[in-house]
């Protein structure tokens, strides 16, 4: 089969497609041909070796992925072979095939496209249970969210406005801000410019933003803390700006706020049930036609190059996805 390989930790663009044995199915696991991948910013830092943790070389990028289920392994009951299937795996996603456990695989809603399903399974889980479970999103709350016109972003712009919430688009360019209007923000702010808590004070009557979501780190997320209301909650979600804040412990106590960290990656084992109960909803709302997610650019498997690069230079509005099979 056809895989993306990365063999040293380097530039996207020193990386190629090449020829690899098809993977091995064990016990419990299921294997998958995959139609679509989508391509995030993890995965570009992971190819460069820049993630907080990094994968053994060599390894096949590309966490989220729609496709067939093509086989599973003796006494794998569910789900049969033939089956439309969304999933997420540590790596592996840009390939023709992949094997991994049962138990990771949800059944794709019927119609569900497959650049949709590559799309939609890690941002808008996240932003469900960020803003629902984490964060106890209101109706009437007052919904900031930086970085908004990416394929983090955008989804809570959508879930947040589903739950009720008045929301607030930051971002870092006019078409950016204008993107997210159009999927459902009702006003937008520039986080670039110095005076950008001036206009967000004023847009919130002075209120400050009950619940910030915030996929961006570094400056941007300590100036946003700064105006959150009272008891306001931060969900730190990732740092797309490449560095860490250090939040004086002051703040926190001074507005009495919230920070909660959001990890995808340990709430299937962690809180399983909750998982669950969060995709019944948003699958409620696909087949209801209240959520439609947001694909970004859609690129053929030999430009799969592109797509890391419209996401490492955070040119991409939504999330980026690379079509690999009928």
């Amino acid at each position: 089969m056809k895989a993306v390989v990365v063999d040293d930790f380097s530039r996207i663009e020193n990386i190629g497609i090449k020829d690899v044995p098809e993977p091995f199915l064990a016990p419990g696991m299921v294997r998958v041909r995959i139609q679509a991948a989508a391509v995030g910013f993890v995965d570009g830092l992971k190819v460069q070796g820049l993630y907080q943790t990094k994968d053994p070389l060599p390894f096949t990028p590309g966490t989220e992925f729609s496709g067939v289920v093509d086989q599973a392994a003796d006494g794998v009951s569910a789900p049969l072979p033939g089956t439309p299937v969304i999933g997420m795996a540590r790596n592996g996603g840009l390939a023709e095939y992949i094997c991994v456990p049962a138990t990771d695989l949800m059944v794709a809603p019927e119609g569900l496209a497959p650049e949709i399903g590559a799309s939609f399974f890690a941002n808008y889980l996240t932003g469900l249970y960020a803003l629902r479970y984490r964060a106890r999103l209101q109706a009437g709350d007052i919904l900031l969210v930086l970085g908004a016109a990416g394929g983090v972003g955008i989804a809570a712009v959508q879930i947040g406005k589903l739950l009720g919430a008045r929301v607030i688009a930051a971002a870092s360019t006019e078409e950016k801000r204008q993107f997210a209007i159009e999927h459902g923000a009702d006003a937008a702010v520039d986080y670039t410019r110095a005076d950008w808590r001036d206009q967000l004070k004023e847009l919130t009557g002075g209120h400050g933003p009950d619940v910030i979501y915030d996929p961006v780190g570094g400056e941007v997320s300590l100036q946003a803390f700064r105006s959150i209301a009272w008891n306001g909650r931060h969900l730190v979600v990732g740092f797309a700006a490449g560095t860490i804040p250090a939040l004086p412990f002051n703040l926190p106590l001074l507005k009495g706020g919230a920070l909660l960290g959001v990890d995808l990656a340990q709430i299937a084992r962690r809180e399983s049930a909750v998982r669950d109960e969060a995709m019944r909803q948003l699958f409620a709302w696909l087949r209801d036609g209240e959520l439609v997610p947001v694909v970004g650019r859609v690129f053929p498997f030999a430009e799969f190059r592109d797509a890391f690069t419209a996401m490492t230079t955070r040119a991409a509005l939504g999330k980026m996805v690379v079509r690999i099979g009928a």
